[in-house]
């Protein structure tokens, strides 16, 4: 298969699956699948609009195996790698073509997917002394002094969360461990000095953020946290969200989505949508600590955080 057709193909599969702009790149689906037109549009002539839908894979009639796919790179969607292992060069010809550069956090030029809605815009989530909190501080001293569920008897330090009271992005995270839990602050190990780099990477310093868990003790192990957990550590994190009001929230795993948005969907099937949290915009991404198991969850993390990202920037338009 040559070049050109590995292209062809998984534009035509990316487009299959609603995207409009290849992140990385700076280019939109429609201004590549055109340089491809006008290049394989020569003496070939197999690049038409009609060739391309022909050679598209289908739902129904996968494509056969060829033996790039074993290349994980390959396999992932990677089309500099589709294109180097079959001999191509065609990166810089569209390097070349490629219009100049966009702004790093434009505003959002189609709708992403509609998901799930979680409550209203303004109600009061949680009543009680909870509820009752009126800054951040005397949510963090509740947390310091909370029995509600047993984890605070094998933690060393509660991990309330830290960050700028009036942030426009929440970055929300499952559990505190080992190196949140001798230092009471969320995010500070290996994942937290990665959350520090996807944070730049979208022009944003961690102090302008603010940084939670679900939960505010750190489980034993850093096992999974259980149902009962998160239903107690549940209304401090929500009186968070209430006082800090953010612009957008980015979930990080599977634990921080599903407890935010109240379901047991995975988060394959949450992310690439802008869910809602009382009126407040979530996105949902890979956990940092994941992207340092598998490297290759990095690059949708990127698209994911460019949405949270778009979408803060056009809350300000």
């Amino acid at each position: 298969m040559s070049a050109e057709e590995l292209l062809r193909r998984y534009l035509e599969q990316r487009r299959e699956l609603g995207e409009q702009e290849l992140v990385l790149d700076g280019m939109s689906v429609e201004e590549v699948m055109r340089i491809i037109g006008a290049k394989a549009g020569g003496p070939r002539g197999d690049a038409s609009p009609a060739r391309a839908s022909r050679d598209a894979p289908r739902a129904d009639h996968p494509a056969p195996r060829d033996h790039h796919r074993d290349d994980p790179a390959i396999a992932g969607g990677d089309w500099r790698a589709q294109l180097a292992a079959s001999g191509g060069n065609e990166p810089t010809a569209l390097s070349a073509q490629r219009p100049a550069a966009r702004d790093a956090s434009p505003a959002l030029d189609h709708a992403p997917s509609s998901g799930l809605v979680v409550g209203g815009g303004e109600a009061e989530l949680f009543g009680g002394p909870i509820g009752q909190a009126t800054s951040l501080d005397e949510v963090a001293a509740m947390v310091a002094s909370c029995t509600r569920c047993p984890l605070y008897k094998t933690a060393t330090h509660p991990v309330p969360g830290e960050g700028d009271p009036k942030a426009q992005l929440m970055c929300v995270g499952e559990a505190p461990g080992a190196t949140e839990d001798e230092t009471g602050r969320p995010f500070v190990g290996a994942a937290g000095q990665l959350l520090t780099k996807i944070l730049a990477a979208i022009n944003l310093r961690r102090e302008e953020v603010f940084i939670a868990n679900v939960l505010k003790h750190r489980p034993p192990g850093n096992r999974n946290p259980m149902p009962d957990e998160v239903a107690a550590c549940r209304p401090y994190l929500s009186r968070q969200v209430e006082l800090i009001r953010p612009k957008v929230i980015i979930a990080f795993g599977t634990f921080a989505a599903q407890s935010l948005l109240d379901t047991k969907l995975a988060l394959g099937k949450l992310r690439g949508a802008v869910h809602h949290y009382h009126g407040i915009p979530v996105v949902v991404t890979y956990h940092p600590a994941a992207l340092l198991r598998n490297p290759a969850w990095k690059r949708p993390t990127w698209e994911d955080v460019q949405l949270a990202r778009r979408i803060l920037d056009n809350s300000a338009a």
